[in-house]
């Protein structure tokens, strides 16, 4: 059965109309028509089985037949990230992460970052196709802007950090844990000395993450999949 991302359906409701451009990817690309049945999705757990009542490019409509919450995983995988300058790369690592199953995406601003501001509806458009691909059933959360490094550390405390220092470092198996542990990776040119020393008085262990050098959005999805892999 084919999913479609659908946020403001209910369950109080018999019907739903869906939006413009879903319709016409729904009609046009995949040649669905009325009486076909598919699973609309609103990104919090809930799974609709519905028939296609109306088959139109403008707003497809939809009859509910049954309605079905799919419990939310018991973990938490928390990427915060310094968004590289070409989007492209940004772009390509939200999808990936999106379908190795983060549940949770921040942009952080650091001082050798590369951007201060991004384009959130076209990121949120990224993952969102690849949450109806992968078939998963929460939508993860993604910052609506570039948030200031010490805001962040203020609001997700105790978490995980990687930098390229020479420093004591453990390995990311034994120390993530799953929950509330989030894994901070830095802009190209790294944390600085200064926020390197922030970090620990919020309570960050620094980590490594191979013997390689990783380019940040390979890093954070090197970082993604280990933690994936250690939740389940």
């Amino acid at each position: 059965m084919r999913h479609f991302f659908a946020p403001e359906i209910s369950a109080e409701e018999k019907t739903y109309r869906m939006n413009s451009d879903e319709s016409k990817h729904i009609l046009k690309v995949l040649r669905l028509k009325e009486g076909d049945v598919v699973g609309l999705l609103d990104g919090k757990g809930s799974v609709f089985q519905a028939r296609i009542s109306l088959a139109s490019q403008k707003a497809c409509e939809f009859e509910l037949l049954n309605h079905e919450v799919i419990p939310q995983e018991n973990y938490e995988i928390h990427i915060a990230i310094a968004p590289t300058k070409q989007t492209e790369r940004m772009e390509w690592f939200v999808e990936k992460a999106t379908e190795l199953g983060a549940t949770h995406i921040t942009f952080v601003d650091t001082k050798n970052g590369e951007r201060a501001q991004y384009k959130y509806d076209r990121f949120e458009r990224k993952m969102i196709s690849a949450f109806k691909q992968s078939k998963r059933y929460y939508l993860p959360k993604l910052s609506e802007k570039i948030i200031p490094l010490k805001d962040f550390f203020e609001a997700y405390p105790n978490g995980l950090i990687a930098h390229c220092y020479e420093t004591e470092k453990r390995d990311i198996r034994d120390t993530f844990k799953t929950q509330n542990c989030p894994i901070l990776i830095g802009p190209e040119g790294d944390f600085t000395t200064e926020e390197v020393e922030l970090s620990t008085k919020y309570g960050y262990e620094p980590i490594s993450l191979g013997n390689t050098r990783l380019r940040t959005e390979t890093a954070a999805l090197y970082a993604c999949s280990i933690m994936k892999f250690l939740c389940e």
